[in-house]
């Protein structure tokens, strides 16, 4: 008998994230374009020159919604995976974590490094920043309060 293939969709607008309890009973897995979940959330298209620096991905709103998804995700025992920049970044990677993101999908000369970060993180502490973070007001906020809690 053929294995099933699971079905999943992309979470990359703001309203999917909102709704993604409701889409968890639908599918098997959610996948979360930060890419595009960042530049719809801040409306500011990334390869605008003009506005792309307000786009941050790990600003405190791009967070939340993260966070939304995987709790419904979870709830529902489904898993949840993001791919685009984020999951490479290494100022997001402790955060996802602490999310509880499933998996990391990045270009593969991310991994190594990526690898290594995650093994400097217990997953309470990685919990504990991920919370902190989640109370900021910008993403140059949370980016610093990673690097000064990174572990040594």
């Amino acid at each position: 008998m053929p294995a099933r293939l699971q079905t999943g969709i992309m979470v990359e607008i703001p309203s999917v994230a909102v709704m993604a309890d409701r889409f968890a009973r639908e599918v098997d897995f959610f996948s979360i374009g930060t890419n595009d979940l960042t530049q719809y959330t801040f409306a500011a298209e990334r390869t605008n020159e003009k506005v792309a620096r307000l786009a941050d991905a790990c600003h405190p709103a791009i967070l939340r919604q993260i966070g939304t998804v995987i709790q419904a995700a979870h709830a529902s025992s489904i898993w949840t995976g993001v791919c685009g920049e984020l999951a490479g970044d290494p100022d997001a990677v402790p955060l996802l974590l602490g999310l509880g993101l499933d998996e990391f999908s990045m270009a593969s000369p991310a991994i190594p490094h990526a690898k290594a970060i995650i093994r400097q993180w217990s997953l309470p502490a990685a919990r504990e920043l991920a919370l902190r973070a989640l109370d900021l007001d910008s993403g140059a906020q949370v980016r610093q309060l990673v690097r000064q809690s990174t572990p040594h």
